[in-house]
């Protein structure tokens, strides 16, 4: 439904984005992270037809991304989405219904329907005089006035409480369980792993990796084995009552393990620990471009 091809955006002799490949399926939310300066918002942006690419091609549900019938089929929710701050949340979905060609009736039930589901009960109150969470649950009813089958969504919880967050996180969810193409970007890097079908880390704009979150890990990441113990070994630390012991592979657990039992003791608790998104993209980051694996790059977990 959303095809990237070598799509490319360059400022002068700033390369923005440089040779971005993917594509998103339907019924699938495909994850676009990296820090800031990364090229996630420029490659949304041409993804929505609202930066002219310098090479490559961008396709939504059949359209490129020049044809404004494109447009008909695609609801974009940008980072910063001011309102028109006068009108109430039920003239303003009516407004962009209007521009969409929606009529009213249909246009107020989808509107309606998004905001029961987001929980926003206040529909006549200036938008001028509403928080920031209800501005953001406005913002993304706004993008389904047209029923599209295609959804951009750039940084769509930023800024927001644990709560909102969860709500729109789960929101769009069930929009791509319902069939809807979701490009998404995203900061914090624990909304992605909670929402996201697939992933690929952007750095200085590139794509330095791809594939679901399983696989990142498996391929850029390193599990670590935390092994407990009766008695201690070498490299072990107090834990409570046992010992602690850091091993790197099923190897170094056994080594352990016959450790303790030559000191009379024995292994009494295996946990693996995986790496983050995050860690792995400070790693892809620090090896790609030498850059310091400073924990400023990301934010990870609820804010």
């Amino acid at each position: 439904m959303i095809g990237v091809e070598n799509l490319r955006k360059e400022y002068g002799d700033f390369a923005a984005v440089e040779g971005s490949t993917f594509s998103v399926d339907p019924g699938e939310i495909f994850g676009v992270v990296g820090p800031n300066g990364a090229g996630k918002t420029t490659t949304l942006k041409m993804c929505a037809g609202l930066v002219e690419p310098s090479g490559g091609s961008a396709t939504v549900a059949g359209h490129d991304v020049a044809d404004p019938e494109m447009r008909r089929s695609l609801g974009f929710l940008p980072e910063e989405s001011p309102l028109y701050e006068e009108m109430t949340p039920r003239s303003y979905l009516r407004f962009f219904a209007d521009l969409y060609d929606v009529p009213r009736e249909v246009g107020d039930e989808r509107a309606g329907a998004a905001l029961d589901r987001l929980s926003l009960d206040i529909r006549d109150r200036r938008l001028g005089d509403m928080s920031k969470g209800m501005k953001r649950k406005v913002a993304i009813a706004r993008s389904l006035v047209n029923d599209p089958d295609v959804l951009v969504y750039d940084e769509p919880a930023s800024g927001l409480d644990p709560l909102t967050t969860d709500a729109v996180l789960e929101f769009t969810r069930e929009l791509a369980d319902d069939g809807r193409t979701v490009l998404f970007s995203a900061h914090n890097l624990y909304h992605v792993e909670s929402v996201c079908d697939r992933v690929v880390i952007m750095n200085e704009g590139e794509i330095i990796a791809r594939g679901t979150v399983p696989e990142i890990r498996a391929e850029h990441g390193e599990t670590t084995y935390r092994v407990h113990t009766t008695v201690p070994v070498d490299g072990a630390v107090e834990a409570g009552d046992r010992y602690l012991v850091e091993a790197e592979n099923m190897d170094g657990v056994e080594t352990v393990r016959a450790a303790a039992t030559a000191a009379g003791g024995e292994v009494v608790d295996i946990r693996t620990e995986e790496p983050s998104l995050e860690d792995v993209f400070l790693s892809l980051a620090g090896r790609a471009k030498g850059q310091e694996r400073t924990g400023d790059a990301l934010r990870r977990g609820p804010q």
